[in-house]
């Protein structure tokens, strides 16, 4: 499928300024300056010559710029890349340094720590071709500067779209189940696949993440439908077990008054005396149970008790 980079797939890294001038060299250069100045007006005091009056404050500010350019401060996470005409000089930093003005460049300044890149891939068609959109975070650190200056135009800018080409790439692999259900190995696919563009350019991947995966609505919705089938079947195949080990433990109770009557007769007597004894409770018991068991003349004497008892009350 082909898509059209939108404004969320665009990579925007900010890349570190080069010409950096730090505090230290700005506030010698100013005591230069303030020097040229207050020897400068000396001199005019004292009617010295043109030449001496001009040339020494001159050669005071071309000191004070000088410094001003030439002493560099790295932090301890950084290293400066200088070309000298052009060419490779060296790794400079961290702490104090030299270069030499308009000879030296510092074409970068390579940040050493774990820096967090986040991507995504918008409309992603999976193996079973349903769209989806995934966003993930990347960790990873630079661990040769030379090359990461030297071999590649903007490291922060190609690490970015590495990883998000490589998500494209595993999500086209694999299928929706497999994307929901297997971030781990997703992870682990990803930060191989993105290590081994990157290590060229002196760039190790340290893990990926993945943050959230959305599918689409309509999608949504009849997965969960089929979740909510998938419950009630079990539902249901739970309450048929159930019927069936109940049925089965009635089977088996049977059995004991299959060859004994008698205890079958005293069973029955007892089920209906604890359905009479409740307060307004109604027992339908079938006719021939009442002529086998002779229910009908317990029943009397049931009503009979409990007609004594109301009056003894009253």
């Amino acid at each position: 499928m082909i898509k059209r980079a939108t404004t969320s797939d665009k990579a925007s890294p900010v890349t570190p300024a080069t010409h950096r001038i730090n505090g230290v060299a700005i506030s010698i250069a100013t005591l230069f300056y303030l020097a040229a100045s207050l020897i400068a007006i000396w001199l005019e005091a004292r009617r010295t010559s043109v030449i001496l009056t001009v040339a020494l404050p001159f050669l005071l500010a071309l000191i004070g710029t000088y410094l001003m350019l030439a002493l560099k401060i790295a932090p301890q996470w950084e290293k400066a890349v200088v070309l000298r005409m052009g060419k490779f000089r060296g790794l400079k930093g961290p702490g104090v340094f030299w270069i030499i003005p308009i000879v030296d460049t510092i074409a970068d300044w390579i940040d050493h720590r774990v820096m967090v890149t986040p991507f995504s891939a918008e409309k992603t068609l999976t193996k079973d071709t349903v769209p989806v959109d995934v966003d993930a975070v990347l960790f990873w650190m630079v661990w040769d500067a030379e090359k990461a200056a030297l071999e590649v135009e903007n490291y922060r800018a190609a690490n970015a779209w590495a990883a998000q080409t490589a998500l494209r790439e595993v999500i086209g692999q694999m299928n929706l189940a497999d994307i929901l259900i297997g971030r781990t190995k997703m992870d682990a696919d990803l930060q191989k696949i993105i290590d081994e563009r990157t290590t060229p350019w002196g760039i190790t991947v340290q893990s990926v993440e993945i943050r959230d995966i959305v599918i689409p609505q309509d999608l949504e919705d009849a997965m969960s439908r089929q979740a909510q089938a998938e419950r009630e079947r079990q539902a249901r195949v739970i309450l048929g077990e159930s019927e069936k080990q109940i049925a089965e433990s009635f089977a088996e109770a049977s059995q004991a008054y299959i060859n004994n009557p008698t205890a079958l007769h005293l069973r029955a007597m007892n089920m209906l005396f604890e359905g009479l004894k409740e307060k307004g409770a109604l027992v339908i018991v079938p006719s021939s149970a009442v002529d086998t068991m002779n229910l009908g003349g317990l029943s009397g004497l049931t009503a009979l008790q409990q007609s004594a008892s109301a009056i003894a009350k009253e």
